[in-house]
Parts: C-alpha cells; sequence; structure tokens
C-alpha cells in the first residue's frame, strides 16, 4: 500500500486541484477527510506537521508539504514519466508558475473573501465589489487563453488543472457565460472531458456549488 496522503475535503477548490494531480498521474495514495467546517484541521497532530492548519496537505512517506500548489508541482517533479505537466523548459516553467501564481492571488482569493464571511459568520450577501474580484478573473483568463487550447500553449499542465479546480467554483458567485467569456468556456468543457475530471473536481465541485447556492442568498452585482 503507498505510503502517500492527502488531506483535504473536496468542496474545497485546491484540494481538487491536488486531487486531479494524483489522478492525472496515476499515482495511489489514501484520502482523508479533514472536517474544516468543525475544526478538524485544528487538532494537534494535525497541526504538529502543518502549523498553519490548512488543507490540502500531503504526507508522502513523511515527507510533509502544504498549500496546492507546491503539492502539485512536487507530485509531477518527483513521480511523473515526463515533464509534460510541469515543464523543466525554463521558459515555459516560468509562464506555468505565473499562472499558478495568478491562481493563488487574483483568481482564488475574490473566492476566498466571499466564502469566509459566509463559512465563519453566515453571511449571504455578497457586496458589489467581491463580484468584481471574480468578473477580472474571467476577464484575465479569457486574454491567456486566446491564442492557446491551454494556459500554458498547447499542452495541459498543472497551471490547468489547479485553475480549473478554482473557476468551476467561481460559477457559484458568478456565472460563466459563453456568449462573454467563449475561450475561457471552450477550455472549461476541454478539461471536463479528461477522464479523471469527474472523480477528481466535477463531484467536489457540485457539492461546493450547492452549499454556495443555498447561502449566498443576495449577491450585489
Amino acid at each position: 500500500m503507498s505510503g502517500m496522503v492527502l488531506y483535504g475535503i473536496d468542496i474545497s477548490p485546491p484540494v481538487r486541484a491536488c486531487l486531479l494531480t494524483l489522478k492525472a498521474l496515476g499515482l495511489q495514495y489514501e484520502y482523508k477527510h479533514v472536517d474544516i467546517l468543525s475544526g478538524e484541521q485544528l487538532a494537534e497532530d494535525f497541526t504538529k506537521n502543518n502549523p498553519q492548519h490548512t488543507v490540502p496537505t500531503l504526507n508522502d512517506n513523511g515527507t510533509w508539504l502544504w498549500d496546492s500548489h507546491a503539492i502539485c508541482a512536487y507530485l509531477v517533479d518527483k513521480y511523473a514519466k515526463d515533464d509534460s505537466l510541469y515543464p523543466r523548459d525554463l521558459a515555459l516553467r516560468a509562464r506555468l508558475h505565473q499562472r499558478l501564481f495568478f491562481d493563488a492571488s487574483i483568481l482564488y482569493m475574490p473566492l476566498r473573501f466571499i466564502t469566509i464571511p459566509m463559512f465563519r459568520f453566515n453571511r449571504s450577501i455578497v457586496p458589489r465589489e467581491k463580484t468584481q474580484g471574480v468578473i477580472e478573473g474571467y476577464v484575465l483568463m479569457e486574454k491567456f487563453l486566446a491564442n492557446s487550447p491551454y494556459l500554458v500553449g498547447d499542452r495541459l499542465t498543472i497551471a490547468d488543472l489547479c485553475c480549473v479546480a478554482t473557476a468551476s467554483s467561481l460559477a457559484g458567485v458568478v456565472e460563466l457565460e459563453q456568449e462573454k467569456y467563449p475561450k475561457l468556456h471552450a477550455w472549461m468543457e476541454r478539461l471536463k472531458k479528461l477522464p479523471y475530471y469527474e472523480e477528481g473536481n466535477g463531484v467536489g465541485c457540485k457539492k461546493y456549488l450547492e452549499i454556495l447556492k443555498k447561502r449566498l442568498t443576495a449577491i450585489v452585482s
């Protein structure tokens, strides 16, 4: 049995990015559910290995990592048969890193700023400035995809896997309109055709969107 364990909750977009990467690589792993809504991540046996007490967290035979982007890059570097998901070419890797940093700083943060008040303080109204952050992410991704089918050229990379986990979740706040964002919409449909997409991202995303639908009663756009 593999000594690799991923700790997470599948409504989390960053956790789903790691699940997609694990499945893309065909790796064997154990998945341990961590109910962050009830505070399981604050348990002492978890925080001693991850003092940030975040998910996803990976334990690969005693090597502990957290942050989805770091985990995905590590998995490909260590276990992939080739570098297609995380190219070693410096120019391509720099572009890929830009997309990962974009996911962390531009794409995901508006979602975090909306959902933390919802989960922690039961706030249901989303102010206009927060929806504008989501729209900014859509607009930029449309530009990234203007001349290529994937975020870093003509082949799938972990940038796509990380960003699709986030972008698919943003629809719970601002609908992704095909007419406004045709390239982004086509990219999303392309990713959905991956044989491991539904198990790695689709199932958890549907749960997440249902939560947002029930709890975000008013979005000021």
